[in-house]
């Protein structure tokens, strides 16, 4: 009887044993599967955290611009564009189509047509647009060949100049 006893004990134990191995087992997986899990939301809020920086640092480079400008409107911002490139004398026309006021300040827009440009002074125009110390981005552009010489264009912009309050 007692050696019954005593194989019954061992028995209980060991199942007690297989049963505490198998539940720290499952535990065990469960933290591993967390694990995983907050290793790929680490990696997302990296490339998260990467992207904020970036546009972080567009806004401070936009923001920068708006207090830089000390031009008033938008046509004295197409003449401060056009004149440093050298086109001052191929803009025809400056046509200001309408200022409304936004939560950042104003903003004014103008219909510019520019006349016999190569393709280099083209590129140096929009260069000079995206780099202006002032906050002014192209809308619409129309592109179309002159008629007296296949290698010059006219283009037509749509420019909208933001004014900060």
């Amino acid at each position: 009887m007692m050696k019954n006893r005593k194989i019954m004990l061992g028995i209980a134990g060991l199942v007690i044993f297989i049963v505490m191995i198998s539940f720290a087992l499952t535990i065990l997986a469960n933290e591993r599967r967390d694990l995983l899990r907050l290793k790929e939301q680490r990696k997302e809020m990296i490339v998260l955290k990467d992207s904020l920086m970036l546009l972080s640092l567009k806004v401070r480079s936009v923001e920068a611009k708006k207090e830089l400008s000390n031009v008033q409107g938008i046509a004295q911002a197409v003449e401060e564009v056009f004149s440093s490139v050298g086109l001052k004398d191929r803009v025809k026309t400056v046509k200001s189509t309408g200022k409304r006021e936004t939560k950042d300040g104003f903003e004014e827009e103008a219909d510019v047509f520019i006349e016999k440009v190569t393709m280099n002074e083209m590129v140096n125009i929009f260069y000079r647009i995206k780099n202006a110390p002032m906050v002014l981005t192209v809308k619409k552009i129309t592109i179309k060949k002159s008629f007296e010489s296949p290698e010059l264009l006219n283009i037509s912009l749509i420019l909208s100049f933001l004014k900060s309050k």
